[in-house]
């Protein structure tokens, strides 16, 4: 089953009255929000200026691609005023939601003061934002590189795996996504982000440890709330798909790479590939293979942190583990164009031997921006907001996949969900963390109706 992806979250759910003999109309959720009018280019001219332009690999979706105008927590509106429900955030970037008031304000308050200075300088904002990002993680990661993108975490985070430990292998699994620049593409494990040039060199991948696509996999090895209907043999304590996947890592490690790496690179759930989940205590596992040959180990938390998975804070965490090295971005900022890599100080101190310079990482606003996110986070209790609802959408899923053969899996954790189907398609669900379990009966309600629709137009051919 390929794996092909389709980002149908990201603003499909319009409510709309169905051309099918299906009779359900589904209620969108109220919102007192009112959008601004549109007053911008007219939408031909948009598309005209996109086509000559922009870069022709930013691909749009839908027939007639959307023309946002406006965003409010969970919701978009369009060019016509026409709202949306986002189940897709902007890439798993808006974490609390759209224009939220209390990082708009801060935001707004630095803008007044100082957006940028050298970080060479001293100003409170870097300060009090690396104190408190690095006082949620564990000792001894509390160290923190302030940077721009995910794909910049991941190039440093390489890097630093590569002048500390003085080896050059780095390991990934398949179907991983760590950025798309000439240094992380050797880490990506995906076609579509293939170019057919010489990137990345050193960079070895391992065969996925996924339950349901996977050759090995049953009813109880992932941690979630929905498990793959495969049928599983293991006895009760062990899993025998995790200790099959760890053979093939263990074969990787044996035949692919020299006998000391420099890490393993690795998301709590993968992004890109549809919310993969692997076997329970696979990862402890691999991250002890990778620390006895000299590597260290990179979680990847570009799209599981800052609470999206719910039960913890950072994805690693629910794997019962403690990586040499984490990665973060997207939902950091809430949108806002920056990320950071933790590390210990021991490693930094590898990278201190020379200059390591960033000139806008961690700038003033980037800082303030990333303190109001964390203040969201916690004073809207979002966290806990994504275990609920995530439980509650996973659940509910779920249904449509005992009643639709053409649903293969539903996966995920907390609000990261993937809905994989039968032939080639995988629905990647990854809302702001502020939607309402209002919001999910809707969602899953259309889905519901988009499902019928399909069965009844294959019945009819």
């Amino acid at each position: 089953m390929a794996g092909r992806l389709r980002r149908l979250g990201s603003v499909a759910f319009r409510q709309q009255k169905w051309k099918s003999s299906v009779s359900i109309q589904a209620k969108m959720p109220p919102c007192d929000f009112v959008p601004e009018k549109y007053e911008s280019c007219p939408y031909e001219r948009v598309q005209k200026i996109r086509e000559q332009n922009i870069a022709p690999s930013l691909r749009t979706y839908y027939k007639k691609p959307l023309l946002l105008h406006q965003g409010h927590m969970q919701w978009l509106f369009d060019h016509e005023g026409r709202r949306y429900l986002d189940l897709f955030a902007g890439i798993v970037t808006v974490s609390v939601g759209h224009c939220h008031p209390k990082v708009t304000m801060a935001t707004q308050k630095q803008l007044a003061r100082l957006w940028h200075t050298t970080n060479i300088y001293m100003y409170p904002a870097i300060h009090e934002y690396a104190e408190r990002l690095t006082s949620l993680f564990p000792d001894p990661l509390k160290v923190v590189y302030l940077t721009n993108s995910g794909s910049e975490a991941n190039d440093l985070a390489m890097f630093m795996a590569r002048v500390h430990t003085r080896n050059f292998d780095i390991i990934s699994l398949r179907g991983g996504y760590h950025g798309g620049s000439p240094y992380t593409l050797g880490l990506t494990s995906l076609t579509p982000y293939k170019h057919g040039v010489a990137n990345g060199f050193g960079c070895t991948s391992t065969m996925l440890p996924d339950v349901f696509r996977g050759p090995w996999g049953g009813s109880h090895c992932r941690d979630s709330p929905v498990q793959t209907i495969r049928k599983c043999s293991c006895t009760e304590g062990s899993c025998l798909a995790k200790d099959q996947y760890i053979e093939q890592f263990k074969d990787t490690l044996n035949t692919s790479v020299p006998k000391t790496v420099a890490g393993f690179i690795a998301e709590p759930i993968q992004g890109v590939n549809g919310a993969v989940q692997y076997p329970r205590n696979f990862l402890k596992e691999a991250y002890q293979l990778i620390q006895e040959r000299g590597g260290l180990c990179i979680s990847d938390e570009v799209q599981t942190g800052f609470g999206r998975t719910g039960s913890h804070f950072w994805g690693f965490q629910t794997h019962g583990v403690v990586p040499d090295i984490v990665t973060l971005a997207k939902g950091i900022g809430n949108g806002f164009p920056m990320a950071a890599v933790i590390t210990t100080k021991e490693i930094a101190s590898s990278l201190a031997q020379n200059l390591h310079f960033n000139t806008f990482g961690g700038n003033p606003l980037a800082c303030v921006v990333g303190a109001a996110v964390l203040d969201a986070i916690e004073e809207d209790g979002l966290q806990k907001n994504s275990e609920d609802v995530g439980t509650y959408m996973l659940l509910e899923l779920a249904k449509l996949r005992d009643k639709f053969e053409i649903v293969g899996d539903v996966r995920g954790k907390g609000l990261m969900i993937g809905v994989e189907m039968v032939t080639d398609k995988t629905f990647r669900i990854k809302p702001p963390m502020c939607i309402t379990k209002r919001d999910v009966d809707f969602a899953v309600e259309v889905f519901h109706t988009a499902l019928q629709r399909h069965m009844e137009r294959a019945a009819a051919k």
